[in-house]
């Protein structure tokens, strides 16, 4: 009887051990999911920017900012590329190739091209489980690098009302952003981009903060990739619009 009665003791101690851990690391998971959707949702100091992610590997910084009056996130982000500008150049200008590296893209393609400095393109999205996918068009602007400006700047612009709905995608409001190239050396440029978004619709905010978090730095990392194909770093290859002058 007394080996009977330490085995079912020590049975119960050990099934008391495991309830408590359960109890200790459900909880803890809970407070994490908590936080994580806090951090989603607009908490944080308003109009500052806060370090969303930092890979020192691959030399790129993501930040996120609460504007007044916005529910939704502002992004900037950050990184340095083993490139010259004019192969970030080609890879930006081949919006065909788009959905081999921009972040949740499925389709995109040229509308127009209005002169050497300025063109139109559609991309569609592929949004969160839950929400319909979004299309949006883009008009992109550039300021071509001068004597008296050392870097390229690309202004990128919404225009929902260019085509009739495509329905069942949802058109985007906003995708406002800009793309700054400065070159550091004949083979390495700095990428600075910074904006933000509207989907139109409905969409939790908290879902559109989670694209505004990580879309930027699944750019960077697909553009890493995109900056080793041949196509892109052939010297002789043409650039569609004008970057410098």
């Amino acid at each position: 009887m007394d080996n009977i009665y330490c085995h079912f003791l020590v049975f119960f101690m050990f099934t008391r051990i495991l309830l408590l851990l359960s109890v200790f690391f459900s909880a803890t998971t809970v407070f994490a999911a908590v936080g994580d959707l806090d951090e989603l949702r607009d908490f944080g100091n308003k109009n500052e920017w806060r370090l969303h992610k930092n890979d020192k590997r691959h030399n790129i910084q993501v930040y996120v900012k609460n504007e007044d009056g916005q529910s939704v996130r502002s992004f900037k982000v950050e990184a340095m590329l083993d490139a010259p500008v004019e192969t970030l150049a080609r890879i930006q200008f081949d919006i065909d190739a788009f959905p081999r590296w921009y972040f949740a893209v499925t389709e995109a393609k040229m509308l127009k091209k209005l002169s050497d400095k300025e063109y139109i393109f559609y991309m569609v999205h592929d949004a969160p489980v839950g929400t319909p996918d979004r299309d949006v068009i883009l008009k992109v602007t550039i300021e071509p690098m001068t004597k008296k400006q050392p870097y390229v700047l690309l202004k990128f612009n919404a225009l929902p009302d260019y085509l009739p709905p495509r329905p069942p995608f949802v058109r985007m409001l906003a995708e406002d952003y800009t793309v700054k190239w400065t070159p550091v050396d004949k083979n390495t440029t700095k990428l600075e981009s910074e904006g933000f978004i509207h989907p139109g619709g409905i969409a939790p905010s908290w879902a559109v903060n989670f694209v505004q978090g990580k879309g930027p730095y699944v750019n960077m990392m697909g553009l890493r990739r995109m900056l080793f194909l041949p196509q892109y770093n052939d010297p002789q290859a043409p650039i569609m619009f004008t970057i410098k002058q």
